[in-house]
């Protein structure tokens, strides 16, 4: 035991820079898959904690009043009604902000539905313009408890009593209204009713759905929402952030054990004498590849301890949504084993192959075998001696014949390399695909900037004539927008009416042709698999008691409600109701215009009667994503850096042999230096060829891929440009070449007595 820690002690001595970079490497991996698992938890369990604790129900149905809840109670599968719930549909505004709110009447607090309380008491009788805010609408108007909110073109005033939290479906400006509990006096004039259903089977959610519509009527629904709509919108974006961290994650630990694998292997080949020296000497194979087992185990379970360390104890500091899951996370029951079965994974991964590689040192025979006189492949090709006959530079010559000697282990140096770098090319798409959504918001379904909303009072010509005198309107399209039921009735789909046939919206295809004619429409990817159809067919739906049959032209990208959008112009649906009056304007605002500044003149020229908001980014809530993409390339960069230095130590212990039949032909020190990194090169250039042209397809599947999954559809991927890609390569090659350059004029300067002993 002894002889091996000493043996063990002097490697380390020798390898002290490779040691620390897996170590390092190590620590990176483990930390990227404790961060995916801590957003993993976070993206799932708060909604699943604020559903339990609330007895929610798994289905709401907005209806009309006339609509008899108590027929629901029969239904099979149906465990508990919460409601009739009066509800009206309204805005409300505090220090400016303005939203739109369903104000909900009860007269006590729901059983089933029953929302936990964050701040603040429940409804009180002694106060009777009291109301309970949902908490994200809450943080959206910058309202505490105590507050006052106005309603806008009234001289009603609500008092802020709580704030609470709700498992429905939940606020976003524009699209969702907030949730507002009130007193049956605060809602003196209902719109309708909602009412709640609670499961037996949460699996049977769509066969209820149908029977409740039919029970009721297909007219009286207005909308349905159920629990697994609610339950990925909340989990949203850091779900997605938990996938890209485990993905990259575990393809770095995949690349990191290669990396260990090839280190190994290269260093029993260039210390195959040492090997045998040590089995004439007394080590077992066993002994031997323990020797190198627990060394690389040591850096292993060093760097994976060090990062389970660091992210207990530090990374509820980080800033942002990654500091807040970690936080979450640490909370939650299965915390402990995942600290702990993470690292222990990722340790029993590298240990695996540490130990493919470590059983071939295990095999090294006591007698060294005499080295061939010429290796497989060592004669130059026809084609490099003619090359060095036109005088092409020898060290380019020979350089490219180093570095491809034999095909098998030149091509697995190649493919060590590729892993690290195709992974690059892959998060640098990732990062450019986020810059579009910001930089061309035009081309990922966001072509305008603004979304206003008008009340009863103004008339279509005036509000459009007041949005596009503004002197930084491009254009305003008027719309409608409208829940509808899908054949089956099953489900409820959003159903837009977005300009018209002389201004029609511009919207983002990614198939297909813009709907133009009576009756077309495109549709987004979440409609497309939620109905089961695809472009080219017609769809039934419902709105209230009147069926709307539309034919889809195309796919459009669409960003909101998870893509079960289908949009056609307000021309279409004015056919089928010539009452129809638009409810909102799309604005497209002229380039370099501030959307801040025109909400806020709009806003003030509307007299409270328009509602302004910014079109939501799906990117904005990504944000974090880049420090993310920017992290894993540093631990990407770092594996790439040991096994290029592994490929780089193979290549000067493999030039050894021919040094001095290079010296012996004319070549000074300098050139044969230049063999040597003109063989790294090549090396590297080798690998960022293949990484590239692997990783910019499979970068735009997979983010294509998760755009089909989240209902925004394909079509989004954006590739790294070609500059970047060339900087990017040319930066790994002149790595390589610079990296090689001391080795390499070091080995070059050998003494004779020195050169002999390593051929021999």
């Amino acid at each position: 035991m002894r002889a091996t820690l000493r043996w063990a002690h002097s490697d380390l001595r020798t390898h002290r820079g490779e040691a620390l970079f897996l170590v390092l490497a190590t620590a990176g991996v483990v930390a990227s898959l404790l961060l995916a698992t801590a957003l993993f938890g976070y993206a799932t369990n708060p909604w699943q904690r604020v559903f339990t604790q609330s007895h929610g129900a798994h289905v709401w149905l907005h209806t009309d009043s006339s609509a008899d809840a108590g027929r629901l109670a029969a239904l099979d599968g149906v465990d508990e009604v919460a409601g009739p719930y009066p509800t009206a549909a309204t805005s409300v505004s505090a220090r400016g902000s303005r939203a739109s709110v369903e104000l909900r009447s009860t007269a006590q607090r729901p059983s089933v539905g029953r929302p936990p309380l964050v701040s603040g008491h429940w409804l009180d009788p002694a106060t009777p313009d009291g109301v309970v805010l949902e908490s994200r609408l809450a943080r959206a108007l910058l309202v505490q408890p105590g507050d006052t909110l106005e309603v806008p073109g009234t001289a009603r005033r609500l008092t802020v009593v709580g704030l609470a939290d709700s498992a429905e479906p939940r606020y976003r400006p524009g699209e969702q209204p907030g949730l507002v509990w009130a007193l049956p006096a605060a809602v003196p004039d209902p719109g309708g009713q909602v009412i709640g259903l609670r499961l037996t089977d949460p699996g049977d959610t769509s066969y209820v759905v149908q029977r409740a519509v039919t029970v009721l009527g297909a007219g009286a629904i207005g909308e349905v929402s159920t629990w697994q709509q609610a339950r990925a919108e909340a989990q949203g974006d850091n779900r997605l952030l938990g996938q890209v961290l485990g993905l990259f994650g575990l393809g770095a630990l995949v690349a990191a054990g290669l990396a260990v694998h090839g280190a190994i292997s290269t260093r029993i080949r260039g210390h195959l004498r040492d090997l045998s020296v040590l089995k004439a000497i007394g080590f077992t194979p066993g002994q031997v590849v323990r020797v190198f087992l627990l060394q690389h185990l040591a850096y292993a379970l060093l760097g994976a301890v060090s990062a389970a360390a660091l992210a207990e104890a530090l990374g509820s500091r980080i800033p942002g949504r990654l500091g807040d899951a970690v936080g979450v996370w640490q909370g939650l029951p299965g915390h402990t084993v995942a600290l702990l079965v993470v690292p222990a994974g990722a340790v029993l991964f590298i240990g695996a192959t540490t130990g493919l590689a470590a059983w071939r040192a295990g095999r090294v025979p006591p007698v060294p075998v005499p080295r061939p006189a010429a290796t497989p492949g060592g004669r130059l090709s026809g084609v490099a001696r003619r090359a060095l006959g036109v005088r092409v530079p020898p060290a380019l010559v020979l350089g490219w014949h180093t570095a491809f000697p034999r095909r098998p282990r030149s091509l697995a140096t190649v493919a060590r390399l590729a892993l690290p770098l195709l992974l690059i090319v892959v998060a640098v798409s990732a990062w450019t695909t986020l810059d579009r959504f910001h930089s061309r918001p035009e081309q990922v379904g966001l072509p305008t900037t603004l979304s206003v909303r008008a009340d009863s009072g103004p008339d279509e010509r005036g509000v459009r004539a007041l949005l596009e005198d503004d002197p930084q309107v491009a254009a305003a399209y008027p719309g409608v927008e409208t829940a509808a039921l899908v054949p089956g009735q099953t489900a409820t789909i959003a159903l837009r009416g977005l300009g018209t046939r002389a201004e029609p919206y511009p919207y983002s295809l990614a198939e297909g042709r813009p709907a133009r004619g009576a009756d077309e429409a495109v549709a987004g990817q979440g409609l497309l698999d939620l109905l089961d159809v695809r472009v080219g067919d017609w769809v039934r739906m419902t709105v209230g008691d009147q069926p709307q049959i539309l034919h889809i032209v195309g796919r459009s990208i669409e960003p909101e409600n998870a893509g079960r959008v289908i949009s056609t112009s307000l021309d279409t649906l004015r056919a089928n109701d010539p009452g129809l009056r638009p409810t909102l304007y799309e604005l497209r605002l002229k380039p370099g215009a501030d959307p801040a500044e025109v909400a806020g003149r709009l806003a003030s020229a509307g007299h409270g009667r328009l509602d302004v908001h910014a079109v939501t980014n799906p990117a904005d809530g990504l944000s974090p994503l880049r420090a993310v993409v920017a992290g894993l390339i540093a631990v990407l960069a770092l594996i790439g850096l040991i096994e290029l230095l592994t490929a780089i130590g193979g290549t000067v212990r493999e030039g050894e042999r021919d040094l001095l039949a290079l010296k012996a032909v004319g070549l000074s020190p300098r050139q044969i230096t230049a063999v040597t990194v003109t063989a790294t090169g090549l090396t590297a250039l080798a690998a960022v060829l293949a990484a590239t042209a692997l990783g910019l397809p499979l970068a735009r599947w997979l983010i294509d891929a998760q755009g089909r999954s989240s209902g925004i559809g394909a079509g989004i991927a954006q590739g790294p440009s070609a500059l970047l890609v060339v900087l990017l390569g040319a930066a790994a090659v002149l790595c390589a070449a610079a990296l090689a350059a001391v080795p390499a004029a070091r080995s070059a300067r050998r003494r004779l007595a020195d050169t002999l002993s390593a051929v021999a």
